[in-house]
């Protein structure tokens, strides 16, 4: 049965989504994609290979999971593909806020 995701009660949960880098990384990664590119990506173009390495597990086993669970992306583990979730653009104004502290922080 596919997990339901839920609402977003407060500030605190999306902070704490995006307390971790992996995940940030994860959430940033689907945001600034073109809405004329495909919305997902392949676990391997996150961790840059093929192969099992602590990294990739802890994002298959906590953060893939974390982010799935809560509604902001979807995981199709079989395929190891990642998707927009039905709750992402509750997070996006905090990521256009990162995003442009990243850039601000560049410059």
């Amino acid at each position: 049965m596919p997990r339901q995701p839920k609402k977003a009660d407060d500030l605190g949960e999306l902070l704490e989504i995006l307390s971790h880098p992996h995940r940030r990384r994860i959430i940033t990664r689907l945001h600034t994609r073109s809405p004329r590119d495909e919305d997902e990506f392949e676990l391997e173009e996150l961790t840059g290979n093929d192969e099992l390495d602590n990294e990739t597990i802890t994002l298959i086993h906590i953060h893939l999971p974390k982010l799935a669970d809560s509604g902001f992306i979807n995981w199709d583990q079989k395929q190891q593909i990642v998707t927009r979730g039905p709750r992402f653009e509750e997070i996006e104004p905090l990521i256009d806020l990162m995003v442009d502290l990243m850039v601000a922080h560049e410059n």
